[in-house]
């Protein structure tokens, strides 16, 4: 690429930018797609594959019944999201481990169940059921969990993915579509001309009329180079899997005892994930923390019991994007018109085939299908 042209630049080859490529193109748009690393190979293909709806609980205990109240426009769009990920690989003719048999919230005291109550009243407010599930009926559906526990609340549309198949899928069903993609292809600047912009990169310039900018924990850096100062940064998460092992846990897990996310996959591995932060060595290299991988293995193992007798095989680590109160910054750029945002935070895997959906309908010129008033920071 040295200088090139596209009705729409992408810039992130994460599972929002490869979903939008493959969007546009079938719409008949010469859509150019610029990744810096390898496609997927940050968040999109390093995350643990839940797929949430629920409010998160350590975040709904930070932040209080107002935070979550403001933050119910998305659970909405969460919700038309993980209906599109459940046509997504039919649609793709590919298994991508998409797998929507609920996600269980575990309760061992009498005050994380009244957390967990209030919670799901609010998630009922906004559209999206949590039952409330008594010790008994939690047990009998659940029989893995620590008899300990005295009940939690079930969200039966949540579920998982397998973030290794969804990103290749995603990749060769964007390129058959018609998308082009660039690789190891960094944006170093993006210069405002006469109908359009000029993305100038490591390997050439772009001239296009339009930039979706689904760059992930590097999106500040994009907007930097239009003159918006995003407030979104990258924080330093890791995941750990252990060796495979018979089928027991068929639901996505929480417990309100600690962070905790855990799944169990297609092979018998169990993923384990909540949040818990890597370390960011000088360069910005990660590298998993000891105690980080302690702490988690001790809340899960406090959950589901069986899982002392599982060894741990690996961790590894990613950046996740993040926002201070966890809404998205989706939408056209109020100073830049043409550049689209295309950044959901931290539950940016199950959000993605809506988040695409939207940078789509919008670079196309067509009307956002969901309203972003009060639910994007770019519509206070």
């Amino acid at each position: 690429m040295t200088r090139e042209s596209a009705d729409i630049v992408i810039i992130g080859g994460g599972i929002v930018g490869l979903m939008t490529a493959r969007l546009l193109a079938l719409e008949g748009a010469d859509v150019m797609l610029i990744e810096a690393g390898d496609l997927g190979a940050e968040a999109s293909g390093a995350n643990a594959g839940s797929i949430h709806l629920q409010i998160q609980y350590p975040e709904f205990v930070a932040y209080g019944e107002d935070w979550a109240r403001a933050y119910g426009p998305c659970l909405g769009f969460l919700k038309q999201s993980l209906a599109l990920w459940a046509n997504l690989p039919e649609e793709l003719g590919a298994d991508l481990g998409v797998k929507l048999t609920g996600g269980i919230i575990a309760a061992r005291t009498d005050a994380q169940m009244d957390l967990i109550v209030a919670k799901a009243g609010i998630e009922a407010e906004a559209g999206v059921e949590t039952e409330i599930l008594g010790r008994e009926d939690l047990l009998q559906s659940a029989p893995y969990l620590s008899p300990e526990v005295i009940g939690g609340g079930y969200c039966r549309l949540e579920g998982k993915a397998n973030p290794l198949q969804v990103t290749p899928a995603l990749a060769r069903a964007a390129v058959h579509a018609g998308a082009r993609i660039a690789t190891h292809t960094r944006v170093s600047d993006i210069a405002s001309v006469q109908g359009g912009h000029v993305v100038v990169t490591t390997c050439g310039e772009v001239r296009t009329g339009r930039i979706v900018n689904a760059a992930g924990a590097a999106a500040d850096r994009i907007g930097a180079m239009i003159g918006t100062t995003l407030d979104i940064s990258g924080y330093p998460l890791q995941v750990t899997v252990t060796e495979p092992a018979a089928a027991l846990i068929p639901h996505l897990v929480y417990s309100a005892a600690g962070k905790l996310s855990l799944k169990q996959v297609a092979n018998g591995g169990c993923v384990i994930g909540g949040g818990w932060p890597a370390r960011e060595r000088a360069g910005g290299m990660l590298v998993t923390d000891p105690g980080s991988l302690a702490g988690n293995m001790g809340v899960a193992a406090e959950t589901v019991p069986a899982l002392l007798r599982i060894r741990a095989l690996r961790s590894w680590t990613a950046w996740v994007n993040g926002t201070p109160d966890w809404r998205p910054i989706l939408g056209e750029d109020p100073n830049c018109p043409g550049v689209i945002h295309a950044l959901f935070p931290w539950v940016g895997f199950s959000a993605g085939p809506m988040t695409a959906r939207v940078a789509a309908d919008l670079a196309l010129g067509h009307p956002s299908p969901v309203a972003l008033v009060g639910l994007s920071l770019l519509c206070d």
